[in-house]
């Protein structure tokens, strides 16, 4: 479930940075990547619902946002507000006074998404390890100022 939706919504939202004619999406190590995040004790994952449909997930841990992702057609609906501020209650709430995460450069519709609710950019990166490797971006938040 939480697989499918991330598929979905990076294979729509990141089409301009990994066009999907050219590069397959890394189906085996995202599993791999979910199947150890829902493993994990210290994670916590959340999913939207619209009846009876997983339409949105969000996890986090370690004092940070980890994911954030919505079926395409249910973008501009409210659902990633609702998975954000709840990760970011569950972050406070857990005693982070920072939290982090990591979204790509060139993904600007998250990027606007993030820095309309007060996210701002730290100044580190990271190239992201599937090809064509672009580049990953940090933003922070204060728990502070919320």
């Amino acid at each position: 479930m939480c697989f499918g939706i991330a598929r979905a919504s990076a294979l729509e939202g990141f089409r301009h940075i990994f066009p999907p004619e050219v590069y397959a999406f890394p189906d085996g190590p995202i599993r791999a990547d979910w199947r150890s995040a829902l493993a994990s004790p210290e994670g916590e994952t959340y999913l939207a619902f619209h009846g009876d449909e997983a339409v949105g997930v969000v996890s986090l841990g370690d004092g940070v946002l980890q994911t954030l992702y919505v079926l395409p057609q249910f973008w501009g609906h409210g659902v990633g507000g609702a998975l954000h501020d709840l990760a970011v209650d569950r972050l406070r709430d857990a005693g982070v006074g920072e939290a982090r995460l990591w979204t790509l450069a060139e993904n600007h519709r998250a990027r606007a998404f993030y820095e309309r609710r007060g996210w701002a950019i730290t100044g580190r990166t990271r190239p992201v390890p599937f090809p064509p490797h672009p580049i990953d971006v940090e933003y922070a938040l204060s728990m502070d100022g919320r």
